[in-house]
């Protein structure tokens, strides 16, 4: 089975769990953790989303885990431990993972230029925007593998502006889940770039282009892939492209309306299997399953004695690869981080709003999941929810209660 033929149905092995341990016993205090389920049960109570889980790990073993509210809006079924949920941009670290295992392979080097695989993007140029107007400019250096790794090579999303260049991925099919990701690929690649390559940290569709290279390297669909070298030995069972009919009651669903920022909230369709395997936001997955691949990368990339990426490789991702000459735009990025390889990373003590580590690596996405990795309390925490308007709310939330809880 791969990862685009869907999930596993309710009738065959589930993921195994993680091993499970007292609080007390990982250095964690139960009423505190308590106190963070609590916290989340009091916004199901407000209506400010139908339900979440969140799980809290160290030392290898869990030491919290808890399913918070409905799986959704108009459904009796309480939210579950094993609640399927649309990951979107957590799908980002999974691939980025997928690329280095072939950079381990001998494939390619990190400062190959993407046009050697995918050769549209040699005709790129910049977009610059003068008295109202787009100007094409030629690229000073070419876009790099490393460059899609860390966002800064020059491609954007939509949805995080709306310069000219943003205005111009409006016009296109960008957001269809029935082109391939050749197709995908293509389309991006005729696109001017907002910004030089290397120049600017721009959030973007840059890892759907890793996942294309994937394909084209290995010669395999992404989920192929991605289920052989990554899903399968990792034992993520219910990690997939779409997910099957049997799960239907299994499904995490959003409000229609965002009770906070009132706009119509319309999520795919997890049982549609799609043409588009989105790199950079097309998975579904647990809580479970998320979580052993958070216990690998903990691990420093192995898991019950499969080696899905070497030490320094990993080490090499989690670490910042954005230089003071790099702008960051956009609010994701938020201060005392920086970004390595699929990851955001924690640089200083303090600077940042909330709780937290130097050297932790996390990343998010936009239905409101979250996940980080802290290599120094040796501990990993995932939260699931299908609320998008509350995820930077939530997001911060979670991080401060888990620490609070460290004893």
């Amino acid at each position: 089975m791969t990862a685009q033929t869907a999930t596993k149905s309710a009738e065959t092995p589930k993921t195994p769990p993680l091993p499970q341990a007292s609080p007390e016993s990982l250095g964690l205090s139960a009423s505190r953790l308590q106190i963070l389920s609590d916290a989340f049960k009091r916004e199901v109570d407000k209506g400010t989303l139908p339900g979440a889980t969140v799980m809290v790990a160290r030392r290898g073993q869990i030491g919290w885990f808890d399913a918070i509210g409905r799986q959704g809006p108009t459904s009796d079924g309480p939210m579950r431990q094993d609640s399927i949920f649309r990951i979107f941009s957590m799908t980002k670290p999974i691939v980025s993972v997928g690329i280095m295992m072939l950079l381990e392979d001998g494939h390619f080097l990190l400062n190959d230029p993407v046009a050697k695989f995918i050769p549209e993007f040699a005709r790129q140029q910049v977009g610059i925007e003068r008295h109202g107007k787009l100007e094409l400019a030629p690229v000073a250096r070419p876009m790099t593998i490393q460059d899609l790794l860390r966002h800064t090579s020059g491609i954007t999303y939509e949805h995080t502006g709306n310069s000219l260049v943003q205005q111009l991925y409006t016009q296109t099919r960008l957001r269809s889940r029935k082109i391939t990701n050749a197709e995908h690929a293509a389309m991006v690649a005729s696109l001017p770039l907002i910004c030089q390559p290397g120049a600017e940290w721009n959030y973007s569709r840059s890892t759907d282009i890793l996942g294309r290279i994937i394909e084209v390297v290995s010669g395999k669909p992404l989920s192929t892939f991605l289920t052989e070298r990554i899903l399968a030995p990792l034992q993520m069972a219910e990690t997939a492209f779409f997910t099957a009919e049997e799960n239907a009651s299994r499904l995490a669903e959003p409000f229609p309306i965002d009770p906070w920022t009132t706009e119509k909230v319309q999520l795919f369709n997890m049982l549609e299997r799609p043409a588009m395997e989105s790199g950079g936001g097309g998975l579904v997955s647990t809580t479970m399953d998320y979580a052993r691949f958070c216990q690998m990368l903990l691990n420093g990339g192995s898991l019950d004695g499969n080696r899905i990426i070497g030490r320094k490789t990993l080490e090499l991702m989690a670490s910042d690869h954005l230089s003071p000459h790099v702008a960051i735009k956009g609010t994701l990025l938020t201060p005392g981080h920086g970004f390595g390889l699929g990851f955001a990373v924690r640089n200083n003590a303090g600077i940042a709003s909330f709780l937290g580590s130097v050297g932790q690596f996390f990343w998010s996405g936009m239905g409101g999941t979250f996940f980080w990795i802290d290599p120094k309390e040796e501990l990993f925490a995932v939260f699931m929810s299908q609320a998008p308007g509350q995820r930077d709310y939530t997001r911060t939330l979670v991080r401060n209660l888990v620490y609070a809880a460290l004893e």
